[in-house]
């Protein structure tokens, strides 16, 4: 039996997703003896570890060293270069969200460079850097995966890719793509109870926290846009950005130009009445309300925003900060695929990641 070809492979990002990757890396390395891979390159927003000849850097003491006794980081062209003139295929894992490396994944891609990457931005920005990517990828002859742009850990890029790949129609989707969406209305309007003021409920959020230091970030449904832009694009739609379709903001107007995110929480309990409408009307209706994107494929609609749902339908019945994602398709009828989990966190979406990577590398050896 011919040995395993080596790989090498880069790692950009080392912060909350990044560390936990590290470590999985380590484990992969250690349990998967059928896969042979180096890490020639790791680096963080201010340092970065390699060395000229492409030595191999351990694992398990990388980012101490880095940090230790890294230097500034190279520009991108020149990290591109780098990467493309190493001895063995290159697997370059981006675990930012930068916008800036995301625009350069067609240079790495055309150089060979295949990427795996939790980052939303690279396949949610203009629908010419969508069709850059993959066509550099074709030209290039590397590949990219980004299951965890979408629902961390769970198999939702993946499953949509399935439905595609194997001539499936996809006339629907709809769910919960926020964690911290899924816990605020969780907590707002229970199925059993009153639930809480909203602006105590973004307080705890935030305390726990479940939302972005400036919470107006989770609120104005852009994350949600972005994910669905993702899985619009991979169903065939030619969206072209995520504000391109109706987002429905949670941030009252009056408080869309406070200074901070403190300022905002101080004063958005004057606007509590705004959302206790909303459930409130729900309620006499039979139904709950929770904060979704839909995509309807048939009128090519894409929306985010609120709506109302029987209490026993899969999207009113989750819990904590859970996702659930439905796919209607010609095959499965009336009855929808329903992905349902913990959709964020370092540690779930970092299995994202590594998965990608084990799937690249059984690829290319």
């Amino acid at each position: 039996m011919a040995p395993p070809k080596h790989v090498n492979i880069a790692v950009i990002g080392t912060g909350g997703v990044g560390s936990v990757f590290m470590s999985q890396l380590s484990w992969i390395a250690k349990n998967t003896p059928s896969t042979y891979f180096s890490l020639c390159y790791i680096a963080m927003i201010d340092k970065a570890l390699y060395h000229q000849d492409y030595t191999e850097i351990d694992i398990d003491t990388a980012v101490d060293s880095m940090e230790k006794s890294g230097k500034r980081p190279p520009s991108l062209p020149t990290i591109i270069n780098y990467l493309a003139a190493a001895p063995h295929k290159v697997i370059m894992v981006d675990n930012t969200s930068s916008g800036a490396i995301a625009e350069s994944y067609p240079d790495f891609l055309k150089k060979g460079i295949s990427i795996v990457t939790p980052n939303k931005k690279a396949f949610s920005g203009s629908y010419q850097l969508w069709q850059d990517i993959f066509s550099a990828a074709e030209a290039g002859g590397s590949l990219v995966y980004h299951e965890s742009s979408v629902g961390a850990g769970m198999p939702i890029i993946s499953t949509m890719k399935d439905f595609v790949h194997t001539g499936d129609e996809v006339t629907k989707i709809e769910g919960i793509f926020s964690g911290t969406m899924s816990y605020l209305f969780n907590s707002f309007a229970p199925l059993n109870g009153e639930g809480s003021k909203w602006s105590d409920n973004i307080k705890k959020a935030k305390e726990l926290g479940f939302t972005e230091p400036d919470p107006r970030d989770d609120l104005n449904g852009l994350d949600v846009a972005r994910k669905l832009t993702i899985l619009g694009r991979l169903a065939g739609l030619p969206i072209e950005s995520p504000d391109s379709f109706p987002v429905q903001s949670l941030i009252p107007t009056e408080l869309e130009s406070a200074k901070s995110g403190d300022e905002f929480l101080q004063r958005l309990h004057e606007f509590d009445s705004q959302m206790e409408e909303h459930k409130t009307a729900a309620r006499k209706a039979g139904k709950v309300v929770r904060y979704i994107g839909s995509i309807d494929m048939a009128s090519k609609q894409v929306k985010v925003g609120m709506e109302w749902f029987d209490p026993t339908d899969p999207i009113a019945t989750l819990k904590g900060s859970d996702n659930v994602i439905s796919f209607h398709t010609k095959r499965y009828g009336s009855m929808p695929l329903i992905i349902r989990g913990q959709g964020a966190g370092g540690d779930v979406t970092a299995m994202g990641v590594s998965g990608d990577l084990l799937k690249i590398l059984v690829q290319l050896g």
